[in-house]
């Protein structure tokens, strides 16, 4: 046969992995929030030659996922002292403003001001644009 003298002679330069999979795997119990991108970079500051690709695979195989943070929980709107519920038509008003376009791609906007006892509305106000008074 005939084939490349280096091939018969092929030595494979791969290192073990178990010395830098036990590093990643300290970096992650640190710091819970590193993904393989950031252990990465912490192992070539400490003068590791490794690939990128090389850390991504082994922080796969230990199982480390960096879980996505849950969203923090919002403050809902408080409801304010000074609000009175209606206790008769005409009490409170409530207004907003409803916006629609047309077919030719203007936009209209509609004010609307609903009587919250009930729920008539006494103005409905469309136009294409509001502007202010000066």
């Amino acid at each position: 046969m005939q084939f490349d003298r280096s091939t018969y002679h092929y030595r494979s330069r791969r290192t073990d992995p178990a010395i830098l999979k036990k590093r990643i795997k300290e970096i992650c119990e640190t710091h819970v929030r590193y993904g393989y991108r950031r252990v990465h970079y912490i192992l070539r500051r400490d003068d590791w030659a490794v690939n990128l690709k090389k850390v991504y695979r082994l922080y796969r195989e230990l199982g480390l996922q960096l879980r996505n943070k849950t969203p923090k929980q919002r403050v809902k709107a408080k409801l304010r002292e000074d609000r009175a519920p209606a206790i008769r038509p005409n009490d409170v008003w409530a207004t907003d403003f409803v916006h629609d376009q047309l077919a030719t791609g203007r936009k209209l906007r509609i004010l609307t001001v609903v009587d919250t006892y009930s729920r008539l509305s006494p103005v409905i106000d469309p136009r294409f644009s509001y502007r202010a008074k000066t």
